[in-house]
């Protein structure tokens, strides 16, 4: 899925990926934990990629495990913070890391950034 760097863009991935993977058969609370995740990047994306530039998504499904990958023209690399209980923002890499089974990011030849998720969903 492409979608445009703009406010709209995680809302609309989500539930991409989650009829994605829902056809693929994940359903219960692996369908909502790959959802929320898969908002949490994109917003990342969004936030810190270039403004209304392509944002890829992609979701692969083999066997138990789930993969979704996004990825952006911004030169970023993600960090995990865990900010104040007050903080507004800032959480997002922190719960892809504690609620995925894996986590990276790679660095693209164009100077774009993939970041990904795996989730085990037969745990």
């Amino acid at each position: 899925m492409v979608l445009t760097a703009r406010s709209s863009a995680p809302r609309q991935a989500r539930h991409w990926v989650m009829r994605a993977v829902a056809t693929a058969g994940v359903g219960g609370a692996s369908n909502q934990v790959i959802e929320l995740l898969a908002g949490e990047l994109v917003s990342n994306a969004v936030k810190h990629g270039p403004a209304e530039e392509p944002v890829r998504v992609a979701v692969r499904v083999d066997g138990y495990v789930v993969r979704v990958a996004v990825t952006d023209r911004g030169g970023g690399t993600p960090h995990v913070r865990h900010p104040e209980p007050t903080a507004a923002s800032g959480r997002g890499m922190a719960l892809v890391e504690a609620l995925s089974t894996a986590w990276g990011s790679a660095r693209l030849p164009d100077g774009g950034t993939t970041v990904w998720f795996e989730l085990d969903t037969d745990v």
